[in-house]
């Protein structure tokens, strides 16, 4: 009797399967997997970076894995910034398990976009780019990559949302674009690795999963991937333009939305925007004649990419309503720059820096880009003892003008010459600034190691 009850719940789901498209891939959909896979799966590589990262005010060196596939004959390869970004070294294994040695073309922070180049003159296979603004929920895509270190593992699922917005509370917040959500199996390893359509071109970079769920993970579309990588080939970089203005999306007045267009919710005080006396409140309604418009926070992303569009130094005009009432407003676009800048571990007194970039500068409200911006403190060392924390900015040294990574790197040299001292740093902390007295010679300190070396190629 169980049995027959068993079978017919068989039979029952069999015939929900059959409603839902399940059986279209049980006759020929294998096929089109199988299909799709092989015509990928030559381009894969296994990515094997080791990076220099920084933590609690040390240096070290750790070996990570990821992901990437191959877009052209002559080795450039896609993965995430994450994987590549701030690497020493980086080695490929590809999938005929040769293993190349690669350099860093160029990274994205933004994006989380690294290009590499494998250092080999033969002719190598390539995937074929998609378009992801054609994709649709429930379409079967796969996920291809090294998860956990598995080389040529391939996982079978569907796009749950092909424009899944993050809120800025997320750690998946993307400025730029809207996530494809998948329900493809995508673990630690699986990021660079590309996200696959049936045809077996690739629409998606696999890059996070949701921490604490199951079948829940993002991959960056395509169509944005394609744009930054032309840049990185061609600039090493991607270069954005900046006005330093903020939006949010429209509000709804009872049950009437306002006008069309965006709310101008923040106005950087150094900003091409300040200057042209663009203000909070102010509703952006085109750029360049073309109209914009975000009635839902997901929206944002699109109408940011358009900003970030402009291009840097060249005059740029934006329609304006102001009190209900229309205005042009002539600017031109700076470049924008990365939060990061290249990082240094001075471990003889227990911290780490790097340079104050514009970003940086601007956030912290300095009148120009000087100092240098302390990143990480070793709980046990001299500079976390006197009193020097994270997100300080170090502006002199013993009353010597520090106006970069380079100069700190200077006094920073002199002063260790083993004599008893004691160094006055003066810092930025927040809207106020205070001294810290640094005592060079105590004897908890760590061993002296070199200056760092440049790690990033962020600007």
């Amino acid at each position: 009797m169980k049995r027959r009850i068993c079978a017919a719940w068989i039979a029952a789901l069999c015939g929900l399967a059959a409603l839902t498209g399940c059986a279209t891939l049980d006759r020929g959909g294998q096929s089109a997997v199988l299909r799709a896979k092989r015509r990928v799966a030559p381009a894969i590589v296994h990515v094997r970076p080791v990076k220099e990262v920084f933590d609690a005010g040390r240096r070290k060196e750790m070996l990570v894995m990821g992901s990437g596939f191959i877009i052209s004959r002559d080795g450039y390869v896609v993965t995430n910034e994450h994987v590549a970004g701030q690497s020493t070294s980086v080695q490929c294994v590809l999938s005929d398990n040769r293993e190349v040695q690669a350099r860093v073309v160029g990274t994205d922070v933004e994006t989380d976009i690294a290009v590499l180049k494998l250092e080999t003159d033969s002719p190598l296979p390539s995937v074929r780019m998609g378009r992801s603004d054609r994709l649709e929920a429930g379409q079967s895509v796969l996920a291809l990559g090294s998860p956990h270190g598995l080389a040529r593992s391939v996982s079978l699922g569907i796009v749950s949302v092909p424009d899944r917005f993050l809120s800025d509370k997320s750690l998946m917040e993307a400025p730029y674009y809207n996530w494809i959500q998948t329900d493809a199996a995508i673990n630690p390893g699986n990021s660079g690795g590309p996200l696959v359509n049936l045809r077996g071109e690739v629409v998606g970079v696999n890059a996070r999963v949701l921490s604490g769920a199951e079948n829940v993970g993002f991959a960056i579309p395509v169509d944005i991937v394609k744009d930054v990588v032309a840049d990185i080939i061609e600039n090493g970089h991607v270069r954005r333009g900046w006005l330093g203005i903020e939006f949010q999306e429209m509000l709804a007045k009872g049950d009437v939305t306002s006008e069309e267009g965006v709310i101008i919710s923040d106005v950087d005080r150094l900003s091409p925007a300040a200057e042209a006396e663009i203000k909070p409140g102010d509703i952006l309604t085109a750029v360049n004649g073309r109209r914009v418009h975000a009635r839902y926070e997901e929206d944002l992303p699109g109408v940011r990419l358009r900003i970030a569009s402009l291009p840097v130094g060249e005059p740029a005009t934006l329609t304006l309503l102001r009190g209900g009432e229309p205005l042009e407003v002539s600017l031109v676009a700076e470049e924008k720059t990365s939060l990061r800048g290249s990082q240094q571990a001075f471990e003889a007194w227990g911290f780490t820096a790097s340079e104050v970039t514009t970003e940086v500068a601007r956030r912290a409200q300095l009148q120009r880009r000087t100092g240098i911006l302390v990143s990480g403190v070793d709980p046990g060392g001299r500079a976390a003892v006197a009193g020097l924390q994270q997100g300080d900015i170090v502006l002199q040294v013993d009353g010597e003008e520090i106006p970069t990574l380079t100069a700190f790197n200077t006094a920073y040299a002199r002063l260790r010459d083993g004599k008893a001292r004691l160094v006055m740093l003066f810092v930025q902390r927040g809207a106020l600034t205070r001294f810290v007295l640094v005592n060079t010679t105590a004897e908890a300190a760590p061993a002296a190691s070199e200056p760092g070396e440049d790690v990033s190629n962020e600007r």
